[in-house]
């Protein structure tokens, strides 16, 4: 297996080097200067590239082609198109043009466009992205595209985060050619992705799960994380198969899979890929949620990418590892040896701390959902309080050059065992912060907000767009410097100074830290309507708009899409809860209860006392009881909620009502479980599910 990876990877991807054997000199030369220039392809050559497409396409079993594109859903979107052309009576031929390459033309109405398009304006375009490979996938070639109304409006997700990896670009190599280097600059991200994996048959007897992908009702099982068994362990067979399975059909793809591994829950994984480039690692990842529910199925299992599929135990995230490199394969986020003496690595550093201090309700807003607002805060997640992690060494350099001190550098520490047979290692300078949501660790910013379905590229446009405002103001200062050196110093200190508040490097969990917090005056927006509601501040408006990421119109779109999301989110859970207690609950309880009551008669019948049933038979009905009127309420304020028209005062009442009064009928229906037969109990539970 592992000599034929080499050969394996890539397969289905019409990739550079594909490129390179089936296109014209000229024609690849021509489409390797567009992406790299971002300028725009003739349609002679976008005839020459599509036609090799489809002949490359044909020979691996293509039949149809898509344009493949990001919505406002969160998940991809594909509409297939057959490459058969009539040419006369009863006779095709395969064609595809380079027009069908470059514009398709979708239903712009049936998306979440937050009013930019009306039902009746069907109209929208997709538009052919060339620096994201095509690739093959069920039988059709998929070429990666744009998304945007007939207007000219952005409905994707694809568009905005390609334009701040370009605004992004354009201020770093602003500031690199100050430090005499004229190169490109593009992000780089690795997501790491967070998943559970249950038994296909388990799921497919919760309708709470097959619906909103996340349990509703469920005790907790006698035995959850407690004892960190499960973390990094040994991968059971089912599990691996599946494991080795998804490896080989993502390397088909050519998304670099790497690491596999155990994580912290019960029946939760985790897979981490090499990193790309932020356009790329975002196809990616969508690919690779798709395969990893497909091939789950393949093994009789079912892949939960839910943020908090199970109470009590930990979420999933997607822990998105930002960074910034150049044309010349530089990391500009790595310190070197010397990081008190590396200016370029401390500006860059510095720039990154400025913007998420500026920007810490776009941070937060884009990892803002109703799935997520169940996992942050507890269990490996970070708070909803944005801050950074800098760790020891880069803390005490920044402090020094803002007070003006020299730094003393510690040797490095050998790391030693007592066992002789182990090699000396030096220890790092600084530990891991794993409660920080945005921590810095080697070389990279590790955002760990990120719930496991979200799509990346809404919290990579936040960063790039935050950073690239930091760069754009500290090179319009240092473009008029007379003492280059100086003034950068100058620049890390005011800068470091006025943004410091951000950086903590202590438990994020801590009450201690929310009070801090508070007197540092950081955001605390613990809830996704408090986050989205600031998506249009005059601040973000400006800067959007400045960039050009946004328009002020299309970023009242998003925040009315996201808004009423989370507000349908909620009303599916509850709609779902209901269904499931009055028709499978409630039901199996009243046939335990009757039958319990029987016995309790019998026995009394007989002149024997029956203490513990009649005991428990009374906490049964008082629960019972307690249910049903939980249900009826929820319904009552469900009914409430739907005569809500406008989208902020509805995800507000969902959050301040609706969830309330699911918490409290799950509460009900939670102690029942402990309390019913086994045999009566009708949906499998928390330790069928886990434990398999």
């Amino acid at each position: 297996m592992s000599n034929s990876v080499p050969k394996l990877f890539g397969t289905l991807v019409f990739n550079d080097k594909v490129m390179k054997e089936r296109l014209p000199k000229e024609t690849y030369k021509a489409l390797r200067h567009a992406v790299e220039s971002g300028t725009a392809l003739g349609i002679e050559t976008a005839n020459v590239i599509a036609n090799a497409m489809k002949d490359w396409a044909i020979e691996k079993g293509a039949t149809h082609y898509t344009h493949w594109f990001q919505p406002m859903t969160g998940i991809t979107a594909e509409k297939h198109d057959g490459f058969l052309t009539p040419i006369g009576e009863g006779e095709v031929i395969m064609n595809f043009s380079g027009k069908e390459l470059i514009k398709g033309e979708p239903d712009a109405s049936s998306f979440p466009s937050g009013g930019i398009r009306a039902t009746f304006e069907a109209r929208g375009y997709t538009a052919w992205d060339p620096s994201s490979y095509a690739f093959i996938k069920n039988g059709a070639l998929c070429i990666p595209t744009a998304f945007m109304s007939y207007t000219g409006e952005v409905l994707d997700k694809k568009t905005p985060l390609l334009r701040s990896m370009n605004v992004l670009g354009k201020q770093a190599a602003r500031v690199l050619k100050l430090f005499g280097k004229n190169v490109a600059v593009n992000t780089t991200v690795g997501p790491e992705q967070e998943y559970f994996l249950i038994d296909r048959d388990m799921y497919l007897k919760r309708s709470d799960l097959m619906i909103t992908g996340r349990t509703l009702l469920g005790a907790r099982p006698p035995k959850g994380q407690e004892l960190e068994d499960h973390y990094f362990g040994n991968i059971k067979p089912r599990v691996m198969a599946f494991m080795q399975d998804l490896d080989r059909e993502l390397w088909k793809f050519g998304i670099y899979a790497k690491t596999r591994h155990n994580e912290v829950a019960p029946a939760q994984h985790e897979l981490a890929p090499v990193f790309a480039s932020v356009n790329i690692a975002t196809d990616h990842n969508q690919l690779t949620m798709e395969i990893m529910k497909k091939v789950a199925e393949e093994h009789g299992l079912h892949c939960l990418l839910h943020e908090k599929p199970f109470a009590g135990v930990n979420g999933s995230g997607k822990h998105n590892n930002w960074s910034m490199s150049t044309s010349e394969g530089e990391n500009l986020l790595s310190p070197g040896k010397n990081p008190e003496n590396n200016l370029q690595f401390l500006l860059f550093l510095t720039a990154v701390i400025e913007a998420v201090d500026k920007h810490q309700d776009l941070l937060r807003l884009s990892v803002a959902s109703a799935g997520n607002d169940h996992r942050l805060g507890a269990n490996e997640a970070p708070p909803a309080i944005i801050s950074i992690f800098l760790g020891d060494e880069l803390t005490s350099i920044l402090e020094n050059i803002e007070c003006g001190k020299p730094y003393c550098k510690k040797g490095g520490v050998k790391f030693t065992t007592g066992v002789d047979s182990i090699p000396l290692f030096t220890q790092d300078t600084t530990d891991r912060n794993r409660t920080s949501p945005f921590a810095f660790t080697g070389n990279k910013f590790e955002f760990r907000m990120l719930g496991s379905a979200v799509n990346i590229s809404c919290p990579n446009v936040m960063i790039n767009t935050a950073v690239a405002e930091a760069l754009d103001s500290f090179a319009g200062k240092l473009e008029k410097s007379t003492d280059f050196e100086a003034d950068v110093l100058k620049l890390i200190k005011t800068s470091y100074a006025k943004h410091k508040r951000i950086v903590f490097n202590g438990n994020n969990y801590s009450k201690e830290w929310e009070e801090e917090a508070a007197a540092r005056g950081l955001l605390n927006l613990k809830s996704t309507p408090d986050a989205l509601i600031r998506y249009d501040s005059e601040e973000n408006v400006k800067m959007f708009e400045k960039f050009k990421i946004y328009t002020a119109a299309e970023i009242r779109a998003r925040e009315e899409i996201l808004l009423e999301n989370y507000s349908k989110v909620l009303n599916i859970e509850a709609l779902t809860m209901i269904d499931m207690v009055n028709k499978q609950i409630l039901p199996a309880v009243y046939a335990f209860s009757s039958d319990l009551a029987e016995g309790v008669a019998r026995k009394g019948a007989c002149g024997v006392k029956a203490h513990a049933e009649l005991d428990l038979l009374k906490k049964i009905s008082a629960l019972t009881d307690s249910a049903y009127d939980a249900a009826g309420k929820l319904s009552d304020t469900v009914i409430e909620a739907k005569g809500i028209t406008d989208f902020k005062e509805s995800a507000f009442f969902y959050r301040d009502n609706v969830l309330p009064a699911m918490q409290e009928l799950r509460m009900s229906c939670d102690a029942l479980e402990t309390m019913t037969d086994r045999d009566y109990w009708p949906i499998p539970t928390y330790c069928d599910l886990l434990f398999y």
